[in-house]
């Protein structure tokens, strides 16, 4: 269990589960919030869609926490930084559970759209529109923000959940160290795709998350060459 995180305050606790927010999430949040919009009148609403964003990102998170303590594995904290969210979760060593730890985050996201997607139906019949354009553009940009995040986390790049997935899927398969070796592998090239992208936009932002991600993959890659190991050392 994490009594604390480098860098991080707790907010609040739920179920057991201790959320903290780094203090780099706030710098983040000035930059994006001063860097989304060109109305002078709209400094609230991208406030308010910047929380609605990070609001999304706990929810997923607490679905990879729950799901991870429903298959018996233990999970205690969420940290939401300026990347999203991390749930620190230790499920049990056998695909099936880690499995649905990771599929419950973007199942969030699924269930989140039902309502989302009423309400953006609701404002486009004039069932909400107290304040036509400012609640109609809020409400769809919630909803592309939720359809992004299942999007952008469903990649099979490792170790984003579409990568964790795949390698679940896969260890069904061939074992839990052939199966992180193809999801790595997987997850390169989708590093190379996504730094191609950063390019070609000519985006900082995407770029240092890709950087990151190729990091944790790496990290990943070396993780199944020290199961490997262990396997060969039995």
């Amino acid at each position: 269990m994490r009594s604390n995180i480098n860098g991080a305050f707790r907010l609040f606790r739920v179920a057991g589960i201790d959320v903290y927010l780094h203090w780099l999430w706030f710098v983040v949040a000035v930059y994006q919030i001063q860097g989304r919009g060109t109305g002078e009148g709209d400094l609230g609403w991208r406030v308010a869609e910047y929380l609605a964003l990070f609001g999304i990102v706990l929810l997923h998170e607490f679905g990879h926490a729950l799901a991870t303590r429903q298959v018996g594995g233990d999970a205690s904290t969420i940290l939401l930084w300026p990347f999203g969210g991390v749930a620190y979760v230790s499920p049990p060593f056998r695909p099936g559970a880690q499995l649905w730890g990771l599929a419950a985050g973007p199942l969030v996201n699924v269930v989140l759209a039902m309502p989302l997607t009423a309400l953006v139906m609701g404002s486009n019949v004039g069932l909400l529109q107290s304040s036509p354009v400012e609640w109609a553009v809020f409400i769809r940009n919630v909803w592309w923000i939720n359809t992004g995040l299942f999007l952008f986390n469903m990649l099979p790049v490792y170790p984003l959940d579409g990568g964790q997935i795949l390698r679940s899927l896969l260890w069904f398969l061939v074992g839990p160290v052939r199966s992180l070796y193809a999801a790595t592998f997987v997850g390169f090239l989708g590093v190379l795709g996504l730094l191609t992208l950063a390019v070609l936009d000519r985006s900082v932002w995407l770029g240092i998350m890709t950087l990151f991600i190729g990091s944790n993959c790496w990290q990943g890659w070396q993780q199944a060459r020290m199961l490997s190991a262990l396997e060969r050392g039995r």
